[in-house]
């Protein structure tokens, strides 16, 4: 937090103790801020850059995997920030000093001050920043520049390409941290060492580091709406990778890695992009490995990498040329893991008995012997390594050291053909790795996306050169065609298909918010809080809202698909299921209306779980603390929605019950509870229980 916070602070509870002059509002204020501001330093602890596009994309992606526990002290410090930012509102119960005079102004002072210190907080320089970043952009004069290889590989090599979990160059800075990666300095020096590589924005967490290395563009999020992963079908399904050129040229794609393939849609990424075989953590746990060997981030360096080169030496038996990828994990902030295979490893360093060092120094040795072992096999002449970082170090135990230092993403190169040397980059980013390696295959391949290898001399004019300007404004035109790549261009037309709508080129699972300009270029895709959304929305834009015909209509118990569409014009049509199935398109003709744009309602969450349920005759029984001032729909539904068993137009008496009758004639193994509501709606469920009809019928 910046410094001035710390000045504005006591002014705030001085001002807020002076006067009683709305001191309970005044106190609800400072106290939101304070919470905000907590929230915010609890978020730049892990990315390490504030509330930034890594931030958004796991606020929406699947967040299963995430090695939670190793972040333990910073949610404790999190829970502490929580309780003393509401302090302000015990304050103002408690005796005040008063001065005589001046409530008015005191209490201005006050507001004046609070915004000061808002406007002057990282938080809010932040939401600036993102809110620039995610605003509509031209990119047509960039799209020429992003390239797809379509030239045959004159002679096919395989390769394996280690991605070190923050495993930086810096690190290798000999006079910071002498002796601390011996191994993988010696193989620097034997390596194409490619110096100098920075991280452009929209390639600085894991996923990200993939996505920039092997497609050449940043990963963003679908337009206007962080991406949740779980609802889109595909992952870039226009974006043109390395995977995807490779199994062109009759290469098969194989990757390992300890972490769960689901966190952050790695694996979403990779199958949708050419990888053939896929083992994560899941593949690991049906390996019946001893639980020694996992952290809470997953399978330990020691045991991938083993196992990696077994699958190393598989693959170049089989004779079809392939791609090996590899993700290291323990050197993950902020304190690394130690596995079995390095329980002795120790670091003496200046900078302390820090043990983040310890697991720099072990996979150091576990890369090295992967490598070494790699290229003295049978088939090492064959084989081009890859060792890279996937991103910087995020906050960690050595940031305070870090932060002085000149920072570089680690690229080495090393093959029998390639000669040893250190080569600066020349405004270099993560997103030409992909681009040089395929120039070190072949010397007339020099591109991929955006990246440009960094080979090539001079270079040209490219996202990275635009990355490492000062100025943001031609970079985020890159970023606005890495963000086309979710969708595609074709976005005007709508189907259903397989209860999914069809956008452009890609499935999302509904309830989805479309938003379109008056030029009918798609502004926005809104997945979560589209009810919300909805209502908010620029009124001169046309939006086309997809979901169960119940957000719409009153009447409608069938739990079929509907698309209402808007416009600025007081125009609407409501589709059905059967013309969404056949296609429609939201620039059609809209019918007249008069009054407010219609309220939509959408299906919020009753029940705590979803939970298995036998065939037989029940009854839904609800007690709800506070509800909705008009009628509403509950329904029990099976959780993905599939199949609604019960759905009951309700009006709770004065005392908030709730009863649904509801049979089922097979068992249900996700039976959910849900009720239909606007988004400033509240339902507030005390208690519910599904208990059986009394001689099978229905209690009255």
């Amino acid at each position: 937090m910046h410094w001035t916070f710390w000045l504005y602070l006591p002014a705030l509870f001085v001002l807020l103790l002076s006067t009683p002059m709305l001191a309970r509002l005044k106190a609800g204020l400072l106290s939101l801020a304070l919470l905000a501001f907590s929230a915010w330093w609890l978020i730049d602890r892990l990315s390490g850059d504030g509330i930034n596009s890594a931030t958004l994309y796991h606020l929406r992606s699947d967040m299963e995997g995430a090695g939670v526990g190793d972040f333990t002290g910073y949610i404790a410090a999190f829970a502490v920030l929580v309780v003393l930012s509401l302090v302000p509102l015990l304050l103002v119960r408690v005796r005040r000093f008063h001065l005589p005079r001046h409530g008015g102004v005191l209490t201005a002072g006050f507001a004046v001050l609070l915004a000061v210190a808002v406007i002057g907080s990282p938080l809010y320089g932040d939401a600036r920043r993102m809110y620039q970043q995610m605003k509509p952009v031209d990119y047509s004069a960039v799209a020429p520049e992003y390239v797809v290889p379509t030239r045959t590989l004159a002679r096919p090599r395989n390769i394996v390409w280690i991605y070190g979990e923050s495993l930086e160059r810096t690190y290798l800075d000999e006079t910071v941290f002498p002796g601390l990666m011996p191994n993988l300095k010696r193989l620097a020096g034997q390596a194409l060492d490619l110096r100098g590589i920075a991280s452009a924005d929209g390639s600085g967490w894991t996923i990200a580091g993939l996505v920039s290395s092997m497609c050449g563009v940043p990963l963003t999020t679908a337009q206007g709406d962080e991406n949740s992963m779980g609802r889109m079908g595909s992952f870039l399904p226009e974006a043109f990778c390395l995977g995807d050129y490779l199994r062109k040229q009759g290469y098969s794609n194989h990757y390992m890695g300890g972490a769960n393939g689901q966190f952050a849609a790695k694996a979403d990424f990779l199958a949708s992009h050419g990888y053939d075989d896929i083992r994560d953590l899941a593949w690991f746990h049906q390996q019946r490995i001893a639980a020694r060997h996992f952290s809470n981030w997953g399978i330990h360096d020691d045991v991938l990498l083993e196992r990696a080169f077994d699958r190393f030496i598989e693959l170049s038996h089989a004779g079809q040329p392939f791609m090996l990828t590899a993700l290291t994990m323990d050197t993950h902030h902020p304190a690394g893991h130690l596995p079995v295979a390095c329980k002795g490893t120790r670091y003496r360093s200046a900078h302390g008995d820090i043990g983040l060092l310890n697991a720099l120094k072990c996979t150091d040795r576990l890369i090295a012997r992967l490598v070494d072992r790699i290229r003295a096999s049978e088939f090492g002449d064959d084989t081009l390594v890859v060792v890279a970082s996937d991103h910087l170090a995020m906050p960690n135990d050595l940031s305070h050291v870090l932060e002085t230092l000149q920072r570089e993403n680690l690229l080495l190169f090393l093959g029998k053909d390639i000669a040893p040397r250190q080569l600066a980059a020349s405004a270099g980013t993560t997103l030409d790795s992909g681009a040089t390696l395929l120039q070190l295959l072949d010397p007339a391949i020099d591109a991929i996306g955006f990246g440009r290898s960094l080979l090539a001399t001079p270079r040209a004019a490219s996202a990275s050169v635009a990355a490492l300007k000062a100025d943001p404004a031609d970079y985020a035109r890159y970023r606005a065609f890495a963000r086309s790549l979710w969708l595609g261009e074709q976005t005007r037309m709508l189907r259903l298909e397989d209860d999914q709508v069809l956008v452009g080129v890609q499935k999302v699972k509904p309830p989805v918010l479309l938003e379109y300009d008056a030029q009918w270029a798609l502004e926005s895709v809104y997945l979560e809080n589209t009810s919300r959304r909805f209502d908010e929305a620029d009124p001169s834009h046309r939006l086309a809202y997809v979901d169960r015909c119940t957000a719409f209509e009153d009447a409608s118990a069938d739990g079929h698909w509907c698309a209402l569409l808007v416009d600025s014009d007081q125009g609407m049509r409501l589709y059905r299921d059967a013309q969404l199935r056949r296609g429609i398109a939201v620039d059609a003709p809209l019918e007249p209306f008069h009054g407010p744009r219609p309220s939509v309602r959408q299906s919020r969450m009753i029940s705590r779980t979803a939970q298995p349920t036998r065939p037989g005759q029940y009854v839904l029984e609800l007690y709800a603390s506070r509800r909705p001032a008009r009628a509403f729909w509950v329904e029990a539904v099976s959780a993905q929605r599939k199949v609604v068993v019960a759905q009951q137009w309700v009006q709770p008496d004065s005392d908030g019950r709730i009863s649904l009758p509801l049979g089922l004639e097979e068992q249900i193994d996700d039976l959910e509870i849900r009720a239909w509501l606007g988004h400033a709606e509240t339902l507030a469920v005390e208690r519910y229980a599904l208990v059986p009809a009394i001689g099978g019928r229905p209690r009255s």
